[in-house]
């Protein structure tokens, strides 16, 4: 019986763990693409801003925001979400899988897990909506260059610091404490829920704190590029490590120490005569 059980679990986490692989892959798939069509080769773009659409559309640089051009941004963010946050997510669904299956009043494991997972997203999607809406008042104020990367010293200088800070924070302890261990999140917050409502709500708390912990690390892109896929790439491991490694608190905070040498050293040489070397610029030659 014993033996029945355990590979009626070691499916459920093939199934499940192959999910989370198929949508982080889908989501990176678009990422890519997105990040191949908004690159102009050298192309002047200081009368234009690209369109995260993929089809190489353009707006005039001084033109208001349409609809359609919120929407892709958000489906942007959305889907950059997804890429970066599935493999740290993977620890606690899989968790939350498990818990699900032992338990013999649940006809539907899956499904519950999927609503977990579903509550979760939607988390980020909110995430991804303040994006959107901080994305459009930086453009506004001119904040921002055709390929969405800080246009002004200052600004990234500021989120580098506070990321930095932040990551010393006892609100990122507490928020990274609740993502590093999937079983206490659990126990601390009633366990497995039966109903759809419930699953969603758990998935969704999970979501709120992962968050908390992450959304500064999020900002920096702002900074070194919002479509900079060696950077998105940096981050998202930069998380995965912060959550699973036995030193994630520390990875975290050293981390942070790095954030505000660089924010630092960029307004030292803001006020030097030799030319600033920005950030985006030696990650993009690297």
């Amino acid at each position: 019986m014993q033996l029945a059980l355990e590979t009626v679990l070691r499916r459920d986490r093939l199934i499940v763990a192959s999910a989370l692989a198929v949508i982080a892959a889908l989501a990176w798939a678009y990422l890519l693409w997105l990040a191949a069509d908004m690159d102009m080769n050298g192309m002047d773009m200081s009368e234009f801003r690209m369109v995260p659409a993929g089809i190489g559309m353009m707006a005039p640089a001084a033109a208001p925001w349409s609809a359609v051009e919120f929407a892709f941004v958000f489906v942007m963010w959305a889907a950059m979400m997804i890429g970066m946050m599935a493999p740290s997510a993977a620890p606690m669904i899989l968790m939350y899988a498990r818990v699900v299956r032992q338990r013999k009043d649940t006809s539907q494991p899956f499904a519950a897990t999927g609503w977990f997972a579903a509550g979760y997203l939607l988390a980020w999607a909110g995430f991804s909506l303040a994006a959107t809406v901080i994305q459009w008042l930086l453009e506004r104020q001119a904040l921002l260059d055709a390929r969405m990367t800080s246009a002004n010293i200052w600004l990234g200088a500021a989120v580098l610091i506070a990321a930095g800070v932040y990551q010393w924070t006892p609100i990122k302890n507490a928020c990274l404490a609740q993502c590093q261990t999937p079983l206490g999140f659990l126990m601390s917050h009633g366990g497995f829920r039966s109903d759809v409502r419930g699953c969603v709500h758990l998935g969704f708390l999970h979501g709120i704190y992962c968050v908390g912990c992450c959304w500064v690390l999020m900002a920096l892109l702002f900074v070194v590029g919002v479509m900079n896929v060696l950077w998105i790439a940096i981050l998202a491991l930069l998380v995965l490590l912060e959550k699973v490694a036995p030193w994630g608190k520390w990875i975290a905070r050293a981390a942070g120490v790095v954030c505000i040498a660089t924010g630092a050293w960029m307004v030292l040489a803001s006020y030097s005569e030799e030319p600033l070397i920005s950030l985006v610029s030696l990650t993009s030659a690297a």
